[in-house]
């Protein structure tokens, strides 16, 4: 195929009527889609419906240490629900505690109470002039909420392919003592599908942050998420690392199953160093007195352990690869080569990043909704929903059917075709 920015304006002009008809054409169509979330689909939610008949009323729903789970106490979580949060993380039990049904909650109390309280000690950052934190892009656009609604001023950190660019967070970390954390999806980040290298997990355990509060937030969300069985990317244990490093306190690491079981339903995890998860249950035990435990002990009986995991993760990743796979054909098929954008190719996570041309994103997204798929805002994966360059667009394959994510991905590439005859045209 030609790229677009080698054609005349005559061949642009003919393009841009022939695309402006076949854009007509599919509003026509009365396309009604959302592909603004990354949720699961239905047939993968039914692969974890066993977890509603682990037990029968006859059963003592009882932990291993012979707790009634029914009743009050353990604020910290069931043993073996620590075990099992542990193993999929990658960290020891020691580490974690067990909470309720979403690790965003979790960052966000962890946020509340470092306004309110302070870190081990410190100044409770509300009583600062200025609090800081590193923002990865493109990034978790939940993650950047919190901080915008805390009044956190975030700070831009490009994304390279084996992490966030290293050299900028160690100049910033160690030089300005309003830096107090970082955002961090380590393994197939939202969006890009990015796995931290070792090298970048060492260098960020080897921080020196001129704050002694500073935290990096290492959102493990993606951990066991893999779209295929081999060639399958570690990640190395950052809580480890950070104690080999000399630094045992400055990592917060959350997890949840949210999207290997039931979102909104499941468990998630809390895991830190002895003094970080001493504060954390401290803090907790006056919000708390105990989360659901028999909504733990229900996962530990259906999970099990990391054999089983891998085996029910390998399952949805056998329904959800092939609806990568067709968006990522219909990408090469209708756009390589013509130079109007770039995309990813994760080996896992729930998403694809694409690229397009400075200034479109914004109006791809608008011809989109216009002719009825929704996806996510332009923007969404950059702090205050801005994007310096108007180009990165995330595109969520996992919900709809394949024949909704057939007609949705034919939509989005004639959009982006349209709109960047449209830039070329006007320049």
């Amino acid at each position: 195929m030609k790229a677009y920015q080698s054609m005349s304006k005559e061949e642009l002009l003919a393009l841009q009527s022939e695309l402006e008809q076949a854009y007509e054409e599919m509003k026509g169509k009365g396309l009604q889609l959302d592909m603004s979330r990354g949720k699961p689909a239905a047939d993968q939610l039914d692969l974890s419906m066993g977890m509603m008949n682990v037990w029968s009323p006859e059963d003592e729903l009882k932990a291993a240490n012979g707790m009634d789970c029914r009743n009050y106490g353990g604020v910290d979580g069931i043993a073996e629900a620590k075990k099992l949060m542990a193993d999929m993380m990658g960290c020891q039990p020691e580490n974690v505690i067990v909470c309720g049904n979403a690790s965003l909650n979790l960052m966000y109390d962890v946020i509340t109470r470092a306004e309110l309280f302070g870190i081990l000690g410190e100044t409770p950052w509300s009583k600062l002039d200025q609090v800081k934190f590193l923002c990865p892009v493109p990034g978790y656009d939940r993650h950047f909420r919190i901080t915008e609604t805390m009044g956190i001023e975030m700070i831009n950190i490009p994304m390279l392919e084996d992490g966030p660019d290293m050299d900028m967070v160690e100049k910033l970390v160690a030089e300005d003592d309003s830096v107090k954390g970082i955002w961090c999806v380590p393994r197939f980040s939202n969006p890009g599908g990015v796995v931290y290298s070792d090298e970048v997990v060492r260098r960020m355990a080897a921080l020196k942050p001129a704050a002694k509060d500073f935290r990096i937030f290492w959102d493990n969300a993606y951990a066991v998420h893999d779209l295929y069985e081999e060639d399958q990317v570690p990640l190395l244990d950052i809580i480890s690392e950070c104690e080999k490093a000399g630094n045992p306190d400055m990592v917060y690491e959350f997890a949840s199953t949210s999207k290997v079981t039931f979102p909104g339903a499941g468990i998630s995890a809390f895991a830190s160093s002895e003094a970080n998860v001493a504060e954390f249950k401290k803090r907790m035990s006056v919000q708390t007195i105990g989360y659901d435990k028999i909504n733990m002990l229900r996962h530990v009986a259906f999970l099990k352990d990391m054999d089983h995991v891998k085996a029910h993760m390998m399952k949805q990743a056998a329904l959800m690869r092939p609806k990568f796979e067709a968006v990522d054909r219909v990408l090469e098929q209708e756009l390589g080569g013509l130079g109007i954008g770039t995309w990813t190719k994760p080996r896992g996570g729930y998403f694809i990043s694409f690229q397009a041309m400075n200034g479109c994103a914004k109006e791809i997204i608008a011809k989109c909704r216009e002719a009825g798929v929704v996806m996510t805002g332009a923007g969404a994966a950059f702090p205050y929903g801005k994007d310096p360059d108007d180009s990165n667009i995330r595109i969520a394959p996992t919900y709809p059917t394949p024949e909704e994510l057939a007609m949705a991905a034919s939509l989005f590439v004639l959009c982006v075709k349209l709109v960047s005859v449209n830039k070329l045209l006007a320049e």
